[in-house]
Order: structure tokens, then sequence, then C-alpha cells
């Protein structure tokens, strides 16, 4: 075959990737069959990149299987292919048999490798990886160093990601996003909302990916007032307005800052509402304890022609349990495997065991563990024990603490609460060989924490700190408040 032939095919082939159209690509893949002029690397590798461009993965495999010499192109589209439709061991497995075969990997390769690494968590490799782009010099690419972060980031590797990110010479949105968000995940929310200062301090543009994570900090942090003033500024933005991502960010965001009139304001003036709109209503609508209007958006959602998924059905167990609804509870776990085809996860057990332990069915709690196909997590054994808790159980309460004692040697509300039901029972010998035990782990007690905020600065107060300057002051009027309350009904 003539290189003139080679260039006018793979020109055909190539005007078929930006449209996506597989029929054409498909027919002139017949034509190079039928006349012979495969196995050619270009056209092979053109063929690779139209059918990984379409979405048809099976047939790009196909391709790239029969190809009797494969150029680093052909490799980098298939590993790039399978990350970008979410099948990150798939896209290891090449990466791994493209090592094999002796090549080294270049500035596209390492990109999706990072985000296979990120998507399965696996650190060993993704730190391997970062080790080739410090050895082969490819740190001051942008991509390559802005999915390194992301790596980090996402794995929670918050001091990693944080060198990575003070190095860089340039610092795009994409990684800034990266930065907020991972400490977003972390639930350092400070440090988020510090970061999104930085990066505007820095002229920045914010754009879609940054507000979510921003208003996602702004809600597990209580700054109602920065989160008001995003959303201000999304307001006024026709592109940010529309976008169902930032919408389901500012429902959550006010709801966690306890505004549910709000997020349901933002729900009813959604130009566009998609599943995860309606999972985050729903447990906006729970975590305020009020499960009948999370089951009537549940129906709602469904006589819409939308089907829950596993986030969505947790979400509304998890209403059910906040709201004491058994009935409905015990219907709807029974519903996952029958009515939506799923198998129950362990989210969904530690739900119905929260639900069954609020409501005192301790043993039919203890009997649905027995009974898990699943490994049980500390979640359910959690869920159990506050049940048990609540109703000073203390038989079916050392059941669990003592399960959640080998899962979670370290976790001091464990043994703090199995010490308050012998505390509340008055068996204070197991009380004292209880808190013997935790000294000798070294386990501490958490403080528990309230904060306010006040003309937008957050006032936090741990239990027995009196470090706040005005803490003098505060305890005067909150005795004189006490005094007050504590008054006849006649003398007020």
């Amino acid at each position: 075959m003539s290189p003139i032939t080679v260039v006018y095919l793979s020109s055909l082939l190539r005007n078929c990737v930006p449209r996506s159209a597989i029929s054409p690509a498909k027919q002139t893949h017949a034509q190079l069959l039928v006349h012979g002029f495969l196995p050619n690397v270009t056209l092979q590798t053109d063929l690779l990149l139209v059918y990984s461009k379409s979405g048809f993965l099976q047939d790009a495999r196909r391709v790239f299987d029969t190809m009797s010499e494969r150029n680093m192109h052909s490799w980098n589209i298939l590993i790039a292919s399978y990350v970008q439709n979410s099948l990150y061991c798939d896209a290891l497995s090449i990466f791994h048999w493209f090592l094999k075969m002796g090549f080294r990997p270049d500035h596209y390769t390492l990109p999706p490798v990072f985000k296979a690494c990120a998507g399965i968590g696996d650190t060993f490799l993704g730190r391997m990886i970062h080790g080739w782009v410090i050895k082969l010099g490819f740190e001051e690419y942008v991509v390559v160093g802005s999915l390194a972060l992301h790596f980090y980031a996402k794995c929670g590797n918050l001091v990693d990601a944080q060198r990575l990110f003070i190095s860089m010479s340039w610092r795009d949105s994409i990684v800034w996003n990266s930065m907020i968000s991972g400490f977003g995940r972390a639930g350092l929310f400070v440090d988020a909302l510090n970061c999104f200062r930085g990066m505007l301090q820095e002229g920045v543009k914010v754009d879609s990916q940054t507000i979510p994570s921003i208003l996602n900090a702004c809600g597990g942090e209580g700054y109602l007032m920065k989160g008001k003033e995003i959303h201000g500024q999304v307001v006024k933005s026709p592109i940010f307005d529309k976008d169902v991502a930032i919408g389901n960010s500012l429902i959550d965001m006010y709801a966690k800052c306890g505004c549910l009139h709000d997020s349901e304001k933002v729900f009813g003036n959604m130009h566009e509402l998609n599943l995860v709109t309606w999972t985050t209503m729903i447990s906006s609508y729970g975590v305020h304890g009020k499960g009948e209007e999370s089951l009537a958006l549940f129906r709602k959602m469904r006589d819409h022609g939308l089907k829950p998924n596993c986030v969505t059905l947790t979400a509304i167990l998890a209403s059910c349990s906040h709201s004491g609804l058994i009935d409905q509870g015990r219907s709807i776990f029974a519903s996952v495997c029958l009515d939506y085809g799923f198998e129950p996860s362990v989210q969904h057990y530690a739900c119905v065991v929260d639900l069954l332990g609020r409501c005192g069915y301790l043993d039919e709690a203890l009997r649905l563990i027995n009974n898990m196909e699943l490994t049980v997590t500390a979640s359910v054994w959690g869920a159990l024990l506050a049940g048990c808790l609540m109703h000073k159980n203390v038989e079916i309460g050392e059941i669990a603490a003592h399960h959640l004692f080998e899962l979670e040697p370290r976790n001091s509300s464990n043994y703090i609460a199995l010490c308050s039901i012998y505390d509340s029972l008055g068996i204070w010998d197991a009380v004292s060989k209880l808190r013997a035990e935790m000294r000798d782990l070294g386990l501490v007690k958490t403080p528990g924490c309230s904060w306010i905020t006040i003309t937008r600065r957050v006032h936090k107060f741990y239990q027995g700190d009196l470090s706040h300057p005005l803490i003098q002051m505060i305890c005067e009027t909150l005795n004189e408040i006490t005094k007050v309350l504590m008054l006849p009904e006649d003398c007020g």
C-alpha cells in the first residue's frame, strides 16, 4: 500500500473522531479488511482512536489486540479511554502490560495513570508513578503535575499534596480546586476556606468546579454568611445559576447550616433536577428530623420516573431512622432488593440497625447483624452501641462494644459509650475497670465542641476550654440566663 493511500485513509478515519461518526468509521474498517490494508500500525491506531472516542471500547480493544505492532500513541489511547470511562483496573492492567513490553511512559501516559490510581486508591503505585515523573523530568508539565496533586489530595495524603502544591511554579484553577476539595474531603474545612482565599488573592478565576468544594467547606464549618455570599455570586452568573452540581451543593450547605427553608427554596428554583438533587433534598429533610417530608419527596421522585440508587436509599433509610419511622424503614429496606434490584450495602444495614436501636428493637437489630452476609463494619456495630446507650442495654451493649474494640482499638468514643451504660446502671466496678483500660491504652476523651457565627467570625467553644478572650463575660451572662430560666413561672 502506497504512503499516499495510507495518508488518505488515515485522514478519512480521523475525520470521524470529532463527530463520533461510528457508522462511517465501521464502513471504512470493513473496507480496510476487504482490501487487505490491515495490519497497518497507522490505520489501526486511527481505528483505535475513533472507537475509543465514540465509546465503543470493546471494538477498540479488539483492534488493539489484533495489532502486530503498537506505537506509544496506541497504548496511550487505550489507557486514557479506559480511565475516561472509569475502568481504572483495566487501564492499570494495560499499563502493566505496556511496561512489560519495555515501553517507557511519557507525559501523555502518566496523567491517566494518576487518575486510575486515584480512582481505586492505589497509593503505592501512585507514589511510584510520581517517582518516575521526577526521574523522567516531567514535573513542569502542567497536566502531569496537576494530576499528581489530584492523586495525593483524593487519596487523603495532604502532606504530599501540599508539598507538591507549594513547589509548583504555576497554579491554575484545576490545581487550586484539587487542593480545596482535598481539604474538604478530609474534613479540614478551615484549610479549604483559607486555600480558597489564597486562590482569590492570586487572581485565579473561580470556575464551576471550585464552587461546590467551597460550599461543602462552608457547610462543614457552619460558615453561613460566606455560603450566602457565594450564593449571591452564583445568582449573578447565568452559567453558575443553571449548574446542577452547584445547586445541589447549595441545598446541602444550607441544610448543614440549619437553614432548611433556604434549601427548599434552592430546590424549588432549580432549572434542572437530577438524582443527586433529589437525594440531597431527601437527606436534608432527614438530618432535620423531617422524616415524613423525606418520604413524601422520595415518592414524588419516583413519580417523576427516577429510580433511586444506593445513595438515595441510604438517605431515605437514614431519614426514617432520625424520625423513628420504624415501619416505613423496614418496608424500604425490604424493597432494596425486591423493588430496586440492589443487594443491601453495609450503609443500608447501618441505617436499619440505627433505626431499630433508636426505637428499642435491640434484639431484632442484633439478629439482623448476625444474619448479614457482608463483613460487619464499625459503622454497624457503632449504630447498635448507640441504641444500647439510649436504652441502657448492657448485655447487647457489651457485645457491640467488644467488636468495636477489635475493629477500632484507638477510638475512645466506644469505650466512653460502654462506660456510660455501666454508669447509668450503677455498675461501678465495670466503670473503674474500663477507665483503667483507657488509661493503659493512652486514650483520652475528645472534648465536645459548639460554635456560633457573629459578624462573619466563627467562635468555637470546647468542653473545659476557657481560652476565649471574653470567657468571663460569657460565663457571667450564661449564669444570669440560667437563674432567670430557673425562676418559678409566677415570678416571670
